[in-house]
């Protein structure tokens, strides 16, 4: 790829990757690419090929990934962030931090549902949400990029509600039937008006989670029609197997596969969009912090139990946390090439895996070690201190 004058300019930051021993795409039609060297200007990706081909002169930056393999930045697609790095739910500190070292470079915001007292009056769930927006815009906790701002339904609110969150900048929506609107024919009008307005919606799929939600089953699902059926293996309580298959069937949305959910119905759920040839409306979340407690490694694990015990190579179960994710949730990350956002993980297989390589090493169901986390092109974390370590890792040669 040829770059432009401004690409070479003087205060560009270039940031140059190289001696990649595997290049994960993140895009399912292609998910391994023969390509040994990224390099980024300003915080997206100019080039993806051989050393040989691209121009690595005036590099700000430069990385030498001594052989282990370079993925796009991890995407949880269901968490519920607060305030800051901090969550009540576990009265944690660093919580988002802690995910950056599990490879996680993006957040998207299922609804702030557990700050503590909150609104939910039209007004007030309106304010908190542009709040929450806003201040997550604007604070990064290890860099991470989290979409926040998801308002949570509630009786009262008109169309103009909806206009009015659009235009100050809000983009989806938090779980619908988290809130008082639980049937489907309510649900499905404020839909729709959110989708008028671009803002995306997803709804809870199963048993309650917190106080105040409900039991949201199959029919409720088709009846409202959000752009993202989440936690599809129940976040925690799972629905019937036929009602499982039903959604994966009978709906073209995507499909939210969670860390704190059953993972027998996240594998039924794999099977049958496998059955369907509809793996690209899969994607993954943690659909945390929970009950159950924070999970840094949550989007690691999913990956490496769907490809060890669901059958699918462990490149497509990386798709699904980065490509697919990104695609589904309109983001400029998750892909490696031209154009996106350089959020990139540098990993190799664990020490002592008896795994051969890295994919191997997943596909037998063990966790890779992460030897680099770069955000926007600039190095977020060198060798994670949550994950197995890792057999090589990357180097940075010049800063």
């Amino acid at each position: 790829m040829t770059e432009t004058a401004s690409s070479k300019s003087a205060g560009s930051h270039r940031l140059v990757i190289r001696n990649i021993g595997l290049l994960l795409s993140g895009g399912l039609e292609e998910p391994i690419l023969d390509a040994d060297t990224v390099l980024s200007v300003d915080g997206r990706i100019v080039s993806v090929g051989k050393e040989k081909d691209t121009d690595t002169g005036n590099a700000t930056t430069i990385i030498d990934a001594h052989g282990t393999a370079l993925s796009p930045g991890f995407i949880d697609s269901h968490v519920h962030p607060v305030a800051g790095d901090w969550t009540p739910r576990q009265n944690q500190l660093g919580w988002i931090d802690s995910y950056m070292h599990g490879g996680v470079t993006t957040m998207i915001s299922a609804g702030e549902v557990h700050t503590p007292g909150r609104p939910k009056d039209v007004v007030g769930l309106k304010a908190m949400a542009i709040c929450a927006q806003r201040s997550f815009h604007a604070f990064r906790p290890g860099g991470v990029k989290i979409h926040a701002g998801a308002p949570v339904i509630e009786h009262g609110m008109v169309e103009d509600d909806f206009r009015e969150l659009a235009a100050a900048g809000v983009t989806m929506l938090g779980e619908v039937g988290l809130g008082g609107v639980k049937d489907g024919k309510t649900a499905r009008q404020m839909v729709a008006w959110a989708r008028k307005y671009g803002i995306q919606s997803t709804i809870h799929t199963g048993g309650p989670s917190i106080p105040g939600s409900s039991l949201i089953d199959k029919d409720i699902v088709l009846e409202t029609d959000a752009d993202v059926i989440g936690h599809i293996n129940g976040g925690h309580t799972a629905l019937p197997d036929d009602q499982i298959t039903a959604l994966c069937e009978k709906s073209s949305r995507a499909l939210e596969i969670v860390h704190n959910g059953n993972e027998r119905a996240a594998l039924l759920t794999l099977r049958t969009a496998k059955e369907l040839n509809q793996l690209s409306r899969v994607i993954l979340g943690t659909d945390s912090p929970a009950g159950s407690g924070v999970q840094p490694l949550g989007i690691l694990r999913m990956i490496s139990m769907l490809a060890s015990l669901g059958e699918v190579p462990a490149e497509v179960a990386i798709c699904f946390a980065t490509g697919n994710t990104a695609k589904i949730r309109n983001l400029d990350s998750g892909l490696i090439a031209p154009g996106r956002a350089a959020n990139f993980v540098l990993l190799d297989k664990a020490q002592h895996s008896s795994g051969k390589d890295l994919l191997e090493s997943i596909q037998l169901g063990d966790l890779p070690g992460i030897g680099m986390v770069i955000i926007d092109g600039v190095v977020s974390a060198q060798r994670s201190r949550n994950t197995p370590p890792a057999t090589r890792v990357p180097e940075i040669v010049r800063a």
